[in-house]
Formats: C-alpha cells, sequence, structure tokens
C-alpha cells in the first residue's frame, strides 16, 4: 500500500521548507511524489517543488479541500498510474483545512500515517484567532511548533498552551458518535521546520490513531474567514532598494506575499517570502519567467497594493 502524510498550516509558517527538508533527509531511496495547492492563479510553491523534485501535481486555482475534491482524486489516481510511487506528501494550501484531504486519500486506498500541521510559533498570535487555523489544528495528528528559535520560552511555553486547548476544542469529530476521529496527538517543537526520522518511522504509532471507521462521517463546518488575493507582476528594470521599500510598510490585512523577481542589479532572480512582517529573499538561478508577487489576504479586490512608477 502506498504511505502518505499531509502537511497543513496557516499561511507563511513554513510548510514548504518542512517539507523540502523531510524529503531531503528521509526520503533519498524512496520514489516521492509531491501533491500541492495554492490559493490562486500562480503557484510559486510549485515552481520551486519543479526543480527539486521528479514529480510535483500542482492545483492552482480555488480551494482544494472543497472545490477541486474531484480533481484531486483524478490528479493523485494519474501520479500512481504514470510514476508508481511509494509515498505522497500532499501540502494543502495555507487557506484550506487538511481533513478533506485525509478522507479522499483513504478513499483512494491510501495509507495516511499522518496529518502533520505547521505552526509558526513567533507569529502564532497574528493568526490563531482564524478559524481556518482552528480548523487547522483540529484536523491533524501531528502538532509541530516551528521558529522556536524566534522567540523565549515564556512565549513558547504560552503558544504550546492555547494549542492544546484548540485542539481539544476543534478535534474533528464523528458527527454520528460524537468521538475524535484522533484519538490522541503528537507534539513537536522545532526549527527550520526540521523533523526528527520517529515521525515518519511511525514510532508514534500513526497509523492506529489515523484510521477513519468506516460507514462514518466527520463533523463539518462553515468558514468565517474570507481570503481574497492579487497578483502584481513587476518591471525587470527595479532595482533591489525599490523592491525593499515596496515591502517596507505592508498593510495588516495582508498575511502572505510571495513571488519570484528578477532585478536589475542582482544577477539571479529572488524568491521573495514575507509573513506577518518577516520577509526574506532567496536566489533561484532557474527561474526564466516574468517578474510578479503574489498578495494574499483579506479585503484586497478593492485595494491598490502598491504603486510602480
Amino acid at each position: 500500500m502506498i504511505s502518505s502524510f499531509v502537511i497543513t498550516g496557516f499561511l507563511g509558517v513554513g510548510k514548504t521548507t518542512l517539507l523540502i527538508n523531510t524529503v531531503k533527509n528521509y526520503f533519498q531511496d524512496k520514489k516521492v511524489a509531491i501533491v500541492i495547492n495554492e490559493f490562486g492563479e500562480v503557484g510559486v510553491d510549485g515552481t520551486i517543488l519543479k526543480n527539486v523534485y521528479s514529480e510535483v501535481l500542482e492545483i492552482s486555482e480555488g480551494c482544494i479541500c472543497c472545490k477541486l475534491s474531484e480533481e484531486f482524486e483524478k490528479g493523485v489516481r494519474e501520479i500512481i498510474q504514470n510514476y508508481n510511487p511509494e509515498i505522497i506528501f500532499v501540502e494543502t494550501s495555507g487557506t484550506s483545512e487538511p481533513f478533506p484531504i485525509f478522507m479522499s486519500l483513504q478513499n483512494l486506498g491510501i495509507s495516511v500515517d499522518g496529518v502533520i500541521c505547521v505552526i509558526d510559533t513567533k507569529n502564532f498570535d497574528n493568526y490563531k484567532d482564524h478559524s481556518t487555523a482552528k480548523y487547522q489544528i483540529g484536523g491533524s495528528n501531528i502538532l509541530v511548533l516551528n521558529k522556536i528559535d524566534l522567540v523565549d520560552e515564556d512565549t513558547l511555553k504560552r503558544v504550546e498552551n492555547e494549542v492544546r486547548e484548540i485542539k481539544e476544542k476543534y478535534n474533528v469529530k464523528n458527527i454520528l458518535t460524537g468521538q475524535p476521529i484522533f484519538k490522541n496527538y503528537v507534539l513537536f517543537k522545532t526549527k527550520y521546520g526540521v523533523l526528527p526520522e520517529e515521525i515518519f518511522l511511525g514510532v508514534a504509532d500513526l497509523e492506529k490513531v489515523s484510521k477513519l471507521p468506516e460507514n462514518t462521517m466527520p463533523s463539518t463546518h462553515i468558514y468565517d474567514d474570507k481570503f481574497s488575493q492579487k497578483i502584481i507582476y513587476l518591471p525587470d528594470t527595479m532595482e533591489f532598494k525599490e523592491l525593499d521599500k515596496l515591502l517596507s510598510n505592508v498593510p495588516k490585512n495582508i498575511y502572505r506575499i510571495k513571488g519570484i523577481v528578477k532585478l536589475k542589479d542582482i544577477p539571479n532572480p529572488l524568491i521573495v517570502n514575507y509573513s506577518f512582517g518577516d520577509l526574506t529573499f532567496e536566489e533561484f538561478p532557474e527561474y526564466n519567467g516574468k517578474s510578479f508577487l503574489v498578495f494574499i489576504g483579506s479585503g484586497l479586490e478593492n485595494q491598490n497594493i502598491i504603486k510602480l512608477n
């Protein structure tokens, strides 16, 4: 039977970094397939992963957990038929919850060995009240407090306690019996998205806790969050100082910015990553497309996000 892991978490928490580190560290001798979901029209993470792994299915519009469930299952079947992977990793959109993906994988006869929720310990206070984040935690059985090197011990302990409280309150349940689908869960603390190998070797006994009983249905919820996005294409004549200035005063209703930008005074294109005030750049020599930034947040439909001269 094919094994799988689902990786979920809010916008900008470090899911892709965790995915890359996991596959590189523990699965170099396995045939691995990556399934990713992007919120919106341009798949930045998909562009990156296509240069790291041999097989990626990128679903780039809407929400993988509801609108595209049929397309998701069809795409996974095609990967199995054409690639015959030993293990499949599914990275969900930061704007969706993981449990419908869990169910789809089991419907396909794929063993789900764990649903991993990545939590940004440093920026948790900025997004913890979003219902999406709560259901991501509730729908997972492996909770990962990431970026612990960026907070003090008191903050780490507080966030851990809050995450455990959310898990208990939003733990996904069988709607008929009221019993939790995941009878228990594990919590790990890490930095740079590096997890211990024991998670992927079954030491945490994940197979037992992640099996969905037959002829049952999970409880459902209605989203309270309203996400939107804008994609802006940038001229290749822009210099780094202009880009840095552009991103220096990001409105609070923008949670995530990512993109790939070619600059006049930098030899290689740069991957841009922004989440809750944290901005990083990474060189990406293989990229030959247009320069663009994807802004994800709330209420962006009628907002003039940036001004280009």
